[in-house]
Formats: C-alpha cells, sequence, structure tokens
C-alpha cells in the first residue's frame, strides 16, 4: 500500500512573532490527518523568536538564522530540512482557514493527476474585510516595461474566480510546490533579497512545468504587516528588483528597452510623484535602488 504524500510547510520569521504564531495557530488547529512537518526560519529577528514560537508549538522544526537573508534565503534554507512531497512556502503574515484538510488534499490530486504541475497558487483574500480578493491569478508582465494585471485584485469573491486556470507566475504569499520540481530547478533565487524573487523563480520552472492558479484552496493574507504597505525600504528594493528582473529575465535588444524604460521613464515618473507629495525618503530609497541594481548588474559582468 503506497504511504500518502506527506507535506512540508514552510515559513520565514522576521520580527513577526504574533503573526507566525496566529499561523501555526491556524496550521495546528486543523489537526491534519495526512502525515505534515512545519517548518518556521527566524530570519535574524532581533531576539530569538523560534525558541519562543518552539517552546509554544514543540512539533515545528526550523532554526534562528543571525543573519536575515531575505526572503529566498530563508525559505531556502527551509527546503534543506524538508522531508515532505510536497511543499507548501506559506507567508508568517497569512492564515490557513479552519477545516483545510480537503483544500490541500485538492492541491495534491490535481498535482498528482497531472505531471507537468510545476505549482499552484490558492486563491489568496485580504483577511479583512471579509471576502475581499487579493490574488486570483494574473497575467504575463509587458516584456518592457515590466506591468501586468493581478486578477481579481480587490474585487468581492462572489465565484468569479472558481475556475481553474494556468497562470505565469506565484504569488509568494503562497505557494504549493512538489519536491520534485525544486530538484530539478533549484531553489528560489537569493540576489533580490525581498520582492520579485517568486516571479523570477517562476520564469524558471515555466521553463520546464506549468503553473496553475487553484481556487479549490484558499488562505488569508495580512498584506505588507512586516514591511508597511507604503514604506522606503519596500521602495528601495522594488526599484533595485525591477532593474535585477529585467536584466536576469530578458534578452539582447528587449533587455535594453526595459532597462531603458525603467531608468529614463519609470523612475523619473515615480520620482515626480514621490517629490509631489513630499515623500523625500522615498525618493532618496528610490535613487539608492537605481544605482544598487547597477553595482549588481556590473558586479555580474565583471
Amino acid at each position: 500500500m503506497a504511504l500518502s504524500p506527506k507535506v512540508s510547510f514552510i515559513t520565514v520569521n522576521y520580527n513577526g512573532f504574533r503573526h507566525t504564531e496566529n499561523l501555526l495557530r491556524t496550521i495546528f488547529d486543523n489537526d491534519f490527518s495526512f502525515d505534515f512537518e512545519v517548518i518556521v526560519l527566524d530570519n535574524g529577528s532581533r531576539f530569538n523568536e523560534f525558541a519562543q514560537l518552539l517552546a509554544h508549538y514543540p512539533l515545528i522544526k526550523g532554526c534562528y538564522l543571525h543573519e536575515n537573508l531575505g526572503f529566498a534565503g530563508g525559505n531556502n534554507r527551509g527546503l534543506e530540512l524538508a522531508t515532505g512531497d510536497y511543499l507548501f512556502f506559506i507567508n508568517n503574515d497569512t492564515l490557513l482557514p479552519y477545516k483545510s484538510e480537503n483544500q490541500i488534499q485538492a492541491m495534491i490530486s490535481f498535482c498528482e493527476s497531472k505531471p507537468q504541475v510545476g505549482g499552484l497558487s490558492p486563491k489568496i483574500l485580504y483577511a479583512e474585510p471579509e471576502n475581499l480578493i487579493q490574488f486570483a491569478g494574473s497575467t504575463l508582465l509587458s516584456p518592457i516595461t515590466l506591468r501586468n494585471k493581478q486578477l481579481g485584485y480587490r474585487e468581492y469573491d462572489q465565484g468569479q474566480y472558481d475556475q481553474i486556470h494556468p497562470i505565469p507566475y506565484f504569488h509568494g504569499a503562497a505557494m504549493f510546490v512538489p519536491k520534485k520540481v525544486v530538484d530539478i530547478v533549484g531553489g528560489l533565487p537569493t540576489c533580490y533579497f525581498l520582492y520579485y524573487e517568486e516571479i523570477d523563480w517562476s520564469c524558471t520552472i515555466t521553463k520546464q512545468f506549468d503553473l496553475y492558479y487553484f481556487p479549490g484552496a484558499k488562505i488569508y493574507h495580512l498584506e505588507s504587516a512586516s514591511t508597511g504597505l507604503d514604506s522606503p525600504f519596500k521602495t528601495f528594493y522594488l526599484t533595485r528588483n525591477r532593474l535585477l528582473f529585467a536584466y536576469r529575465q530578458r534578452k539582447d535588444l528587449v533587455r535594453l528597452c526595459a532597462i531603458c524604460y525603467l531608468v529614463f521613464f519609470a523612475f523619473p515618473l515615480n520620482m515626480c510623484r514621490f517629490f509631489i507629495k513630499l515623500k523625500f525618503k522615498h525618493c532618496w530609497a528610490m535613487i539608492r535602488g537605481l544605482f544598487s541594481g547597477f553595482r549588481w548588474i556590473v558586479g555580474l559582468n565583471r
């Protein structure tokens, strides 16, 4: 008799004890009948929050990292500890619905029915207000402007996005990935530190596999609880990482056009918007992000 697949829940914590504790509560309260493990990487928090979480939830695996390795680096350390057949990367500021077993079993069944499945993103709803959608799939990024549309964004869920369909990219808040896919393509790219790594990773995966939006599973997300909805920190990494993504995932003339668009159109336009709103810290963050991106590109080509 074949053993049922094992699921590894992987989450990264950074000064987010309360959020991570709430996530763990929703996982363990489900009392899943299938084999699973929960891996928590404390990514350089001010204090060892992994030890505190372990005291409340002694079944978790993981460790305290003395250095913040970023979103990809933290998740990749989780990969080193994972023993599951399926990896459920889930943000620490998310909550699983009560009675999620059938939803996760449905994702497993879908993956096993289609060998070319490289991963699934569930329907992502905001924790508040009720039934407000954050993610129901997305369109392709434009080759040059790197802009796209996130389907269902800020629409109320009335069943209009209840069909499974292919997607070009994961949403980083929740990624359900067969372990065999990671064995082939490797872990998340660590050069970004924060933002765009899941999109870049999706591009790598879709060279060999297919990604799907899977509405039969849901999670609830507290958006940007750790970085802030409108922080210079976020502005720095978005500015920097758009350049990195354009360089890594575009080729030849398209790459040149994408970088020129970012530098000579998007950058001045966003700078003006921040300046008019007197958000000078964001202006400085954009300047630093631009130079940081070019330093990375130049360093790569030495």
